[in-house]
């Protein structure tokens, strides 16, 4: 190794003259974001723009929506910010780091230490047990994890009861839960939530929903989550809209009301 590799956690610009990340603007502190990132699929005539020059930071301790209408470039850049899909051009972060400086195994290195995922379709090992993929993430870095903070989540999302079932033996709202329950028990410094709430009735999501709020207040935990319902929108602290490749508008403090209002002016 030379002096140049980059070890998660530390800052790696991407390029000579490319800014740090901007870690602070005022009091707020990012804990994820975007400088100019453009994502282009295909070429010529059949070129496809799915991120246009995007500029976005996300604060930590906040819980963060990304809304727009379908093919608005929201997924891809959730997929882009947590390293699972790479830039055409430009730069993301988490915390101070620059993913693009990263080589494949500080890449995976810094997704299991830093990064929490919550999916639409669970992704649940069927062969585990509620608990063994609640703690799996840990387990694979050989770390045992805090016993105590467990037992704390597990509380949190009322799974007490069900550490010993198989995801075929619970509902999918518990499955969800134990989804939740994995990417909060590893404590990462950001969790993305990609639909999650996507394949759940609306009592269940509503659940999901209350607790990845109750994680953002209670625990600080930063989240930053893809959806198409103005409903799970409201859980949110701060919405950033999406119409084409590029941030259209944002707001604070949102109602499924004004999220519904102003998803319809771009075109949803």
């Amino acid at each position: 190794m030379t002096d140049e590799t980059v070890q998660p956690g530390d800052f790696a610009p991407p390029a000579p003259g490319t800014p740090p990340p901007p870690a602070a603007t005022g009091t707020a502190v990012a804990a994820a974001g975007a400088i100019d990132a453009t994502k282009r699929y295909g070429r010529g005539e059949s070129e496809v723009i799915a991120l246009d020059n995007v500029s976005v930071t996300f604060e930590r301790s906040k819980f963060t929506a990304i809304m727009g209408p379908s093919g608005s470039g929201k997924s891809t850049l959730m997929h882009c910010l947590a390293g699972l899909d790479s830039l055409t051009s430009g730069s993301v972060f988490i915390g101070n780091t620059y993913l693009a400086k990263l080589n494949d195994k500080e890449l995976t290195e810094l997704r299991r230490k830093a990064v929490g995922f919550i999916f639409q379709a669970f992704n649940l090992i069927p062969t585990l047990t509620a608990e063994e993929n609640i703690k799996l993430p840990l387990m694979l870095g050989g770390d045992s994890g805090d016993k105590a903070w467990f037992q704390e989540v597990v509380d949190t999302v009322g799974l007490g009861t069900r550490l010993k079932h198989r995801p075929s033996e619970l509902s999918g709202g518990q499955q969800q839960r134990v989804a939740v329950a994995r990417a909060l028990n590893a404590r990462p410094d950001i969790i993305f939530a990609d639909e999650p709430t996507g394949n759940l009735d609306s009592r269940s999501g509503a659940e999901i929903l209350d607790f990845m709020r109750r994680a953002v207040r209670e625990y600080g935990q930063t989240i930053v989550m893809v959806t198409h319902d103005p409903g799970a929108a409201s859980y949110a602290d701060r919405v950033v809209f999406l119409a084409d490749g590029r941030i259209r508008d944002e707001m604070l403090e949102p109602t499924a009301e004004r999220v519904l209002d102003r998803i319809k002016q771009l075109g949803d």
